[in-house]
């Protein structure tokens, strides 16, 4: 039974769906294209059943043909007599199918090379409608007066052709028109039908059972079940290669699985954008280790609010461009990182305030927004997700590190998008005004309680390794308050470079660390005397080789070294303790290098950091000498020339450098900016 038409092809059909059955069939034709694998049937309707609308095939042939009746119709009777149906693959591997006969309690099976499925072929609307477009040209055409008929002198412009190269001859080979004349091309073969009842239909048949008459012949019968299951459905290798690959943003959860652990949380977090952890360890199934996931997560994704959130970068590949205007996928990566960095300090962003900070188009900003953020009437743009405390609570050493990477994309921004102070302080009052949080008292006595057994532990520890210590000390009589040192700094506009965890409410969110302005708890105040000689340690040797490869740096750039050298230590290394700006300046001076007072211009928009310059003083080589006397002329002039520095170190070091020394002097602490020399990160743009 042909396939039946659904609802939006009833209205081809001169006859009642239900009734397409071979009822109404009187004979059959077939041909086929053998290369292609490619049938055609051609059924007769049997125009005097009962259930055939007349009407509707008359006006069906009238539509396709016309009134003049010739060889080339296709309803030569005037009547749709005929119906067309043309095959389709329906799989493309059917090498696990076969064909079963069941007779007198035996099975026989018989091997599939092809599975063809037949549908109704509507061709004859395609002719119906070039008749029509015919009619109405010509119509056109007799209504037109007699000098319209007369073709006017056209100019004709003659090109010749260039050669085709192999790239344009791919394509041409590749596309839909040259495979459909190549289809197009091939001649059909016409078949002999047979009906059902014939001889050589039955005589074909039997070709369906089994020859044999006895289990000896057929010795690979001769198995186990699970064997013959194994030998009828063997383990296919080669059929994931066949299945044609999904929309980037349709995932089969079967497919995913079978990929890397890498794999697997890449396409997920670039499909969902933000997920919780817990969300993610549901999806990748049980079993699945925490600590490898966390490995893995990092990098594909940066933590927001306890949420993780995936980097610009995997949305945003390198040599890719916006959709929507163009811009390069460094640009879009920046943008988006500040939108992210925005959602770390606050709960809501402003539209506006992103476009005027990232001059990227309304469509860009708001594909940023939509990705992690829902847009309130009158309020903004929330982040999308509540703020997980749980997963912060759980992983103190990811948050930690998450916040040294965040400072150093923020580091970043600051020099690109050229940040002032309101957009780096969240408004805390303001989102508190406007969007008060609602605890109930219940949750605040919780909360309460759960904060002083926290401090109360903390002080039971201490009180008990102050009281060790004085057990051990039999010459002191009372607890040595020098062993408890408390960070004391000058007050100044300049922020710390404050690297310790904060706890608090929500409003204070930084990245997934809450800061409390009254809390008085800092990791940097609480550390023993050890422990203290080994943060120096470690401080004074990241400082010593990182002058030794830069030799110049600003406090700001700096900063940033250090902070992405703590995002690549593992969890609870002693620098985490917390270092400050102070500590960090004068670990700088303690290895041997001295600050530069660079004669900045007046009207400079450099920051504090920027304008502190450090150089390292001596390095032991043979270029110590005409380095120092290289700082001496920075320590005067903002800029200087190429010839003034070569005469200068001709006449301090009494001898005439070659280019290759001045270059290595220049390349160690230097840059070049329109003709001018400059120290390393002072030059202004």
């Amino acid at each position: 039974t042909p396939k039946s038409p659904d609802d939006s092809q009833i209205s081809q059909y001169p006859i009642r769906p239900a009734s397409m059955t071979y009822d109404d069939v009187t004979h059959l034709s077939a041909k086929i294209k053998p290369k292609q694998q490619k049938v055609e049937l051609e059924m007769a309707i049997d125009t005097l059943n009962p259930n055939y609308c007349r009407s509707k095939g008359e006006q069906i042939a009238l539509n396709v043909d016309g009134t003049c009746t010739d060889e080339t119709s296709t309803y030569s009777s005037k009547l749709m007599d005929k119906q067309t149906f043309c095959s389709s693959q329906a799989a493309s591997n059917v090498s696990r199918y076969a064909a079963a006969v069941y007779k007198k309690g035996e099975l026989h099976l018989t091997p599939l090379h092809g599975i063809l499925q037949l549908r109704p072929s509507f061709t004859y609307l395609d002719k119906a409608d070039a008749k029509h477009r015919e009619r109405e040209a010509a119509n056109e055409g007799g209504d037109s007066s007699q000098d319209e008929a007369e073709d006017d002198v056209k100019q004709i412009t003659v090109r010749f052709s260039r050669p085709e190269t192999e790239q344009a001859r791919q394509r041409r080979v590749q596309s839909y028109e040259f495979l459909q004349k190549r289809q197009a091309e091939e001649h059909w073969v016409h078949l002999h039908y047979y009906g059902l009842k014939d001889s050589r239909s039955e005589h074909e048949r039997q070709y369906l059972f089994s020859q044999g008459h006895g289990l000896a012949e057929n010795t690979e019968l001769i198995k186990s079940p699970s064997e013959y299951l194994m030998m009828l459905m063997p383990p296919s290798v080669e059929e994931e290669n066949d299945k044609p690959m999904a929309p980037s943003n349709v995932l089969s959860m079967a497919q995913l699985r079978t990929l890397p652990l890498a794999d697997q949380i890449k396409i997920l977090m670039k499909n969902v954008k933000v997920m919780p952890f817990a969300n993610l360890m549901s999806l990748l199934g049980s079993g699945t280790d925490s600590t490898a996931v966390l490995r893995c997560i990092q990098q594909v994704a940066m933590l927001v609010q306890g949420n993780w959130v995936v980097k610009s970068d995997v949305l945003y590949p390198k040599d890719t461009s916006s959709p929507h205007s163009g811009v390069p996928a460094e640009v879009l990566c920046r943008g988006r990182d500040f939108v992210m960095w925005k959602f770390t300090q606050d709960r809501w962003v402003v539209r506006k305030e992103v476009a005027a900070v990232t001059k990227l188009c309304p469509e860009d900003v708001k594909d940023f927004l939509e990705h992690m953020s829902v847009a309130r009437i009158n309020k903004g743009w929330e982040f999308m997700l509540p703020y997980d405390e749980d997963f912060v609570k759980k992983h103190p050493d990811i948050v930690q590190r998450q916040h040294m990477l965040w400072m150093g994309i923020q580091a970043k921004l600051e020099k690109v998008y050229n940040l002032l102070k309101e957009h780096l302080t969240p408004k805390k009052q303001e989102a508190q005004s406007a969007h008060p949080l609602l605890v109930s008292g219940e949750q605040r006595v919780n909360m309460a309680k759960a904060k002083v057994k926290q401090n109360y532990g903390q002080l039971e520890k201490e009180f008990q390794k102050q009281k060790a210590e004085m057990k051990s000390n039999d010459a002191s009589a009372k607890i040595d308050v020098s062993n408890i040192r408390i960070k004391e700094e000058p007050v100044s506009d300049e922020e710390p470079m404050d690297t310790s965890a904060y706890e608090g409410m929500n409003n204070g969110i930084v990245n997934g660390l809450h800061a409390e302005e009254d809390s008085t708890d800092s990791l940097n105040g609480h550390l023993p005397g050890g422990c203290i000689d080994r943060v120096a340690q470690e401080l004074k040797a990241f400082v010593s080789s990182t002058f030794k490869k830069q030799f110049v740096l600003t406090l700001s750039e700096l900063k940033r070294l250090f902070n992405l050298h703590l995002a690549s230590l593992p969890p609870g290394h002693t620098l985490f303790s917390g270092i400050s700006d102070k500590m960090l300046q004068d670990m700088v001076l303690d290895t041997g290098c001295k600050q530069i007072l660079v004669p900045f211009p007046p009207q400079t928009a450099a920051s504090p950091d920027e304008l502190k310059v450090y150089a390292l003083w001596e390095a032991g080589d043979t270029y110590d000498q005409h380095r120092q006397v290289l700082l001496e002329i920075f320590s005067k002039n903002y800029r200087v020339r190429r010839n003034v520095i070569q005469n200068q170190l001709s006449q301090e070091c009494g001898e005439d450098l070659n280019k290759q020394e001045v270059d290595r002097v220049l390349k160690d602490c230097c840059v070049s900016y329109g003709g001018m020399w400059y120290l390393k990160g002072t030059v202004q743009s």
